[in-house]
């Protein structure tokens, strides 16, 4: 008969074989080491909702020393950050739509004269509040300015304007999202979120599974090319990915009524180079892993960082400099842009491609990447 008794001998043998088959697999060891570090790293140090330093455009039709002493004071504040004056609305409203700027502080051309009169002049600070919680400190901290930049200023004859409400006002035109619903953020951003996640983990795991079925050796005893099993491994899924798009983009428009301004053709068209490079990246993560743990854990591994570093769950403007660099490497930034600026800005091929070169890139970087991987597999 058996002996059911508990052993110690044999439990302690147990731990010791979990912990030498620990020890080989290096992969799964660092994974379990190097994503709580990741964690704690963009947890602890890039994740940031109170942005500041934010871009800022000025357009001045007013060179008064009033005007002048708004200008500095937004360039002391922590929240914004001048990033230089423009000529017209048209630049103004191009910045916006680019998203090289958070804000444009408009200043009338009669600013100075109204305000000593003590008719309590309008600014106008139009804010791309595509992501509401990027803008809303901001907006809070330059009304509060409005109560006492002036202070210095207004002396002598002047001095009763100090006494009453503020000697100008602030008049904030919230852009593309005016009423600061968060679906209008979260849902777009959610099809490259989905399509990160599935593109990359699904091809990596199929890619495996066939190396541990045995039927990749069936495809080396054909004369099928590296690039045309990589190619014949993204196709389908691309179709898939389409799928994922339509859908989303119908629950986007009767669930959550998000608006549709720009073109949905160039949304699809555009989405085609995303998805494709996140399909290399799985299939380029395939070459790497042993077996399918393995490539879950680094699929994981890359999606960890795309959408905490993206702007997705975080103001992109608030993580600080090295963080924002490894995020703009990363193509979902890039994605979430695009998307977000077709949907929500209504902006055409010209807005867009600033962000779709940066996509092409890193799909040439991995794609060359996983074909030298592939070709050193079938050696």
């Amino acid at each position: 008969m058996p002996n059911l008794s508990f052993s110690l001998r044999r439990l302690w043998a147990m731990i010791t074989k979990e912990l030498v088959q620990m020890r080989r697999d290096r992969l799964t060891f660092g994974m379990m080491v190097g994503i709580p570090l990741v964690q704690l790293i963009l947890f602890g140090y890039a994740i940031n909702s109170d942005p500041k330093h934010l871009p800022t455009a000025i357009l001045c039709n007013d060179n008064s020393p009033f005007a002048r002493t708004v200008v500095v004071a937004l360039k002391n504040s922590d929240y914004f950050k001048i990033a230089g004056q423009v000529k017209s609305e048209a630049k103004a409203r191009q910045l916006i739509n680019l998203g090289e700027v958070q804000f444009v502080l408009h200043i009338p051309v009669d600013f100075s004269r109204r305000l000593v009169r003590g008719e309590h002049p309008s600014l106008l600070l139009e804010a791309d509040a595509t992501d509401p919680s990027a803008v809303a400190n901001a907006v809070t901290s330059l009304n509060v300015l409005a109560n006492s930049v002036l202070n210095r200023d207004l002396s002598g004859p002047l001095a009763y304007l100090k006494a009453g409400p503020p000697p100008f006002r602030v008049i904030v035109h919230p852009a593309f999202n005016p009423e600061a619903i968060t679906q209008y953020n979260i849902v777009p951003g959610l099809m490259g979120v989905v399509l990160t996640m599935t593109m990359v983990i699904i091809t990596a795991l199929a890619v495996t599974r066939e190396r541990e079925r045995g039927t990749m050796e069936n495809l080396l005893t054909t004369p099928v090319r590296p690039l045309e099993v990589m190619l014949g491994k993204l196709i389908p899924y691309i179709l898939v990915g389409y799928v994922q798009i339509g859908l989303i983009i119908t629950m986007a428009i009767f669930l959550f009524s998000v608006p549709i301004l720009g073109s949905v053709s160039l949304l699809i068209l555009v989405s085609l180079l995303f998805i494709a490079a996140n399909l290399v990246v799985g299939v380029t993560f395939s070459t790497l892993a042993k077996n399918q743990l393995q490539a879950m854990q680094m699929a994981f591994f890359f999606f960890l960082p795309s959408i905490m570093l993206s702007g997705f769950m975080f103001p992109f403007r608030g993580m600080p400099q090295w963080a924002q660099a490894i995020g703009s490497a990363l193509p979902l930034t890039h994605y979430l842009r695009i998307v977000r600026g077709i949907l929500l800005k209504g902006n055409g091929l010209p807005e867009v491609w600033v962000h779709l070169w940066p996509i092409g890139v890193f799909f040439l970087v991995v794609l060359v990447i996983g074909l030298m991987r592939y070709q050193k597999t079938l050696d």
